[in-house]
């Protein structure tokens, strides 16, 4: 089935730029259409201003009939089509003179052009699915001298389907061959065939293993971005939509109580991805997301108004993924106390993800992040604590060292430079079991192993615009989650960012406390839960007096529910 794309109002020009290609992508198929729109416009200026003309159409269409029947031959080679050709030609030539002397609308001409379109549209169409089906044909008669020339002699075509994009048809091997041998067999498939590199997939049958699936694209259905059509899903319980594989259908990922991992060379789709994924989870109203951005924030600036964290450097990463394993330890002790097994996310108590780009950075800068992150790894899943890293350089430093690699279900995998770099990110021979990253010749085309996605399919990731993030930002960031009581003040009880308040200050004047915690707060600024309890004051009172300084210009929130003074010494 084709991609369908939909966009809301507000992007009418997106809408009208896949109509286009859409209508391009399909201009063979609606030739018929687009040659009776043609007529109906022609006529209807030739009557309008030349209605005297109707003798010279009716006889231009004689001499286009005489030159189809004598010279067609040289691009028409069959009679039948040359005679189909001159049959069109003098119905639409009659037509069009008849409609230039009494006007395209003059009954009954409108139902005449539509029963002739409908008539003369049928041989078009069913000719195409017959060559189509010829040429199918052809390929299975000659497939077992194929098959002695690439290797796989004595397997055979059970059926072939002619599908969009091209064919798919059921192989049937000889005892001993499996589907590895199919697939190490690709790059010759695709001569034997006279194909394009890349266009042959291969998938095992999942009820014989001497069986499996060759499906032959003659045409790229992810030759081009698809617009990302918005987020289907109202929860972080929902499957996040990335995008859609080969046959249209849509890749949809649970990240809750699932840790994630996404990695590919540079320019290969990452940020894209990651897009997509903050694009869906910033409109559901029960998960909280912080953020690890080693680039100084360039990659997660556009979305720090609604994330309740950020880092930039190695410090705050690895002071941010401690926070986080004190929420996971907090968690732990409620669902412990409660009887319970998993931290089932509400708005009151959502989840937390921890979306850390270029994850590599911090096994070469920051051993103690690794090592909190190896603890989020281990033990976060149950409680919704759930890390999301994506990196550029996938060496096994990196990815195979402690918890981490191995506890990630979900792996989505973008172009890689080197076959091995497919195994590190997707597991121990995935490419001999047919993961060719390698292969992906598109920024945002994507291979995704994970829970219900155990074959290669490739997919291609929905391409969110600058101004989509922004829309989309602008849409959610005050209706953001905060974390619940009791993981803020967790985290609050664990940072000490404040090492000298006065004592007396406190009790004295709760408001000169207040100020004076900003004025030495660090540049990640404080948490609500840590002016809490340095002032002594209840979370209404911390919050009032937070927007009467910021009405006065006086503090800054840094990120969400982070404070300082906007001066400070």
């Amino acid at each position: 089935m084709p991609l369908y794309v939909v966009t809301d109002d507000r992007h009418a020009g997106e809408a009208i730029a896949v109509l286009a290609r859409w209508l391009f992508r399909y201009r063979s198929e609606l030739a018929p259409l687009t040659t009776a729109l043609l007529l109906a416009g022609t006529a209807a200026l030739l009557h309008h201003g030349h209605r005297g003309l109707w003798p010279d159409v009716l006889a231009l269409s004689v001499v286009a009939v005489a030159i189809i029947l004598a010279s067609g031959r040289r691009w028409l080679d069959r009679g039948i089509e040359r005679a189909y050709a001159a049959v069109v030609a003098v119905a639409a030539g009659t037509w069009l003179a008849t409609a230039t002397a009494y006007g395209p609308a003059s009954p009954p001409l409108p139902g005449l052009l539509v029963a002739a379109t409908l008539i003369c549209g049928a041989p078009w169409w069913s000719h195409r699915r017959r060559r189509s089906r010829v040429r199918i044909e052809r390929t299975v008669s000659a497939w077992p001298d194929l098959a002695e020339t690439i290797g796989l002699a004595g397997s055979r075509i059970l059926s072939a389907v002619v599908d969009l994009w091209g064919w798919r048809a059921r192989l049937a091997l000889k005892r001993g061959q499996t589907v590895s041998d199919v697939i190490n067999k690709l790059p010759a498939i695709e001569s034997g065939l006279g194909t394009r590199p890349g266009s042959v997939r291969v998938e095992p049958d999942p009820a014989r293993a001497d069986h499996c699936v060759l499906h032959v694209l003659e045409k790229d259905p992810h030759a081009r971005p698809i617009p990302w059509p918005a987020p289907t899903g109202t929860s972080v319980t929902d499957p996040v939509e990335l995008g859609v594989f080969e046959d249209a259908t849509p890749v949809g990922v649970r990240l809750l109580h699932r840790h994630a991992l996404v990695a590919g060379i540079a320019g290969s789709g990452k940020s894209g991805i990651l897009n997509v994924i903050l694009a869906a989870l910033t409109a559901y109203p029960d998960v909280v997301i912080w953020g690890i951005d080693l680039k100084g924030g360039m990659e997660l600036q556009p979305w720090a108004s609604c994330l309740d964290r950020i880092a930039t450097d190695p410090r705050q990463a690895a002071e941010l993924l401690a926070d986080a394993v004190t929420v996971l330890d907090t968690r732990a002790t409620t669902l412990t106390r409660q009887g319970a097994r998993l931290w089932i996310p509400t708005p009151e108590e959502p989840a937390l993800i921890v979306v850390a780009d270029e994850y590599a950075e911090l096994a070469d800068e920051s051993p103690d992040a690794m090592a909190h992150a190896d603890s989020i790894a281990r033990r976060g899943r149950a409680v919704a604590v759930t890390l999301l890293a994506a990196t550029q350089r996938p060496t096994q430093a990196a990815m195979g060292k402690g918890a981490v690699r191995s506890q990630m279900d979900i792996r989505i995998c973008l172009r890689v430079r080197e076959r091995r770099d497919t195994d590190l990110i997707l597991g121990q021979g995935a490419h001999t079991a047919g993961w060719h990253a390698h292969t992906l010749d598109a920024p945002g085309k994507f291979l995704i192993s994970a829970p219900g996605f155990d074959v290669p399919r490739r997919a291609r990731a929905y391409l969110l615009t600058d101004e989509r993030v922004r829309a989309t930002t602008r849409a959610h960031r005050n209706h953001r989650p905060r974390l619940d009581a009791l993981s803020a003040d967790a985290t609050a009880h664990t940072t000490a960012d404040i090492e000298v308040i006065d004592a007396e200050i406190i009790a004295d004047d709760p408001e000169q406390a207040l100020w004076a915690a900003l004025l030495e707060a660090p540049d990640k600024g404080l948490s609500v839960s840590q002016l809490m309890k340095t002032t002594g004051m209840g979370r209404t009172w911390v919050y009032s007096r937070l927007q009467e300084h910021a009405h006065a210009g006086r503090v800054q929130q840094v990120s969400r529910g982070r404070w300082h003074a906007a001066q400070r010494p």
